[in-house]
């Protein structure tokens, strides 16, 4: 049974104030929600304080990124325990934006997996393809590459314990989004590898959640296929009324 996942990704926006404001507002508007795993991601600063003001209620907090060591000279690193003792309890790793602007490959998301495993952190792993790269109808190659190379050692147990987020770049911050079809496409494609490479129970369990212009308009139908469990929502996750909705319009039937 796969229970819906959203979850939003604030990027380098709010302060802790802010924060505190929407979390505290957010979570009187969804605690009759039960049937929909809801997440919020704000930036390190405001880490702590988002999981006070969650705490107790259906809110899990998420850091945006992670680094593979414990501890060291790693300036401006931010590791999984340090992440844990703040109260976050999950990890994007893998997002476009970290592989685009600063470097991040498939084996250092492999690595950042392995950490918050370690940690008892729950990955939520980006992948997706470029718009050079669908254009080129590159889409399944790149998405097989990432699930190869970036999940490399990851065990059948562990795959059905995280999330994917399949984000196409040329969809994040455009306005531009994948039609439902798109979308469900590449999910497929996703879940037939996890059961190829991965096994059936690990297939069937693991959340597939799209991310990528995700707005209160077009959540129901992207969530309507089979395959998107769930969304990574970024702009339209900063306002709370447009969040809400979103995690509303995102309920279903788990599978």
């Amino acid at each position: 049974m796969r229970t819906p996942f959203i979850a939003a990704n604030w990027k380098m926006h709010k302060t802790v104030a802010e924060t505190v404001t929407f979390v505290t507002e957010f979570r009187g508007l969804v605690k009759d929600i039960k049937d929909v795993e809801i997440v919020v991601a704000p930036p390190f600063t405001a880490l702590h304080a988002a999981a006070e003001a969650a705490r107790n209620s259906n809110v899990g907090i998420a850091a945006q990124n992670l680094y593979w060591e414990r501890q060291g000279a790693f300036t401006g690193e931010i590791s999984a325990p340090m992440i844990r003792e703040a109260g976050a309890a999950y990890g994007i790793i893998g997002h476009s934006e970290r592989r685009t602007l600063f470097g991040e490959t498939d084996a250092s998301v492999n690595r950042r997996i392995a950490a918050a495993f370690a940690e008892r952190l729950t990955p939520i792993v980006c992948i997706g393809e470029t718009l050079d790269q669908r254009e080129r109808n590159e889409t399944f190659a790149v998405l097989d590459r990432q699930i190869k190379q970036g999940f490399d050692g990851v065990t059948a147990d562990e795959m059905a314990k995280l999330v994917i987020a399949y984000e196409p770049v040329w969809a994040i911050g455009t306005g531009r989004n994948a039609t439902p079809a798109q979308a469900s496409e590449a999910h497929g494609h996703i879940r037939a590898r996890l059961l190829q490479w991965f096994g059936g129970e690990a297939a069937g369990r693991c959340r597939i959640i799209y991310g990528g212009s995700v707005k209160p308009d077009n959540t129901a139908a992207l969530l309507s296929q089979p395959d998107v469990d769930g969304a990574l929502v970024g702009g339209a996750s900063m306002d709370v009324r447009d969040f809400f909705a979103i995690v509303s319009r995102g309920r279903r039937e788990a599978v």
